[in-house]
């Protein structure tokens, strides 16, 4: 779930992960930065088959979703760095018609990390429209390269078998193929 932001004091010294844009594909641009300012930050990257001008072809890690990166820092320091990165942007939800910014649990967040940090070539990523997660089962996975991630056993729009969803609620969702049933717990 997302986390509500409860006082601004508390909120402007509290370390939370936000949901960000970097907009016109800057998302690495961004997370160069950011790691050069010694600031935790994440951009879910896949492989990708690519060919140059010699039709050769290469296997590159390039970003999985465009202008989207996660920053964990306190809201003081993340306007900081806005105001040297006028490409990043917050993404936000309207709450009784205020936009307040888009935090990430700090679970929510590691377990959608170590799902990304697979690169399994069988990883979807989906949008929030894509998953239905009204009738979604939360299932863990055991054994594996995905141990003890937890997600939404859901039906996808576009697929014909039930799948594991790990979301971020409001944001993105990436979905784990051929897991069977013998791996999935389902959680009370």
């Amino acid at each position: 779930m997302l986390e509500q932001e409860n006082t601004p004091q508390a909120s402007q010294q509290e370390k939370q992960w936000f949901a960000m844009s970097a907009t016109y594909g800057r998302e690495l641009k961004a997370k160069t930065f950011l790691e050069q300012e010694n600031i935790e930050c994440f951009v879910p990257m896949r492989y990708e088959i690519q060919k140059d001008k010699k039709q050769t072809t290469t296997r590159k890690l390039v970003s999985a979703i465009n202008n989207l990166i996660f920053i964990n820092t306190t809201r003081r320091h993340i306007q900081d760095v806005k105001s040297r990165l006028n490409y990043l942007h917050y993404l936000i939800k309207t709450v009784e018609g205020r936009n307040i910014p888009i935090t990430v649990p700090e679970p929510q967040m590691q377990q959608f990390i170590t799902v990304c940090n697979t690169y399994n070539d069988k990883l979807r990523y989906l949008s929030p429209d894509e998953v239905n997660l009204q009738k979604g089962t939360r299932v863990k996975i055991i054994g594996g390269a995905f141990d003890g991630v937890e997600g939404i056993f859901v039906k996808v729009a576009t697929r014909r078998k039930k799948e594991v969803v790990i979301m971020v609620e409001g944001i993105i969702g990436v979905m784990l193929t051929h897991i069977t049933d013998g791996y999935i717990q389902v959680l009370d």
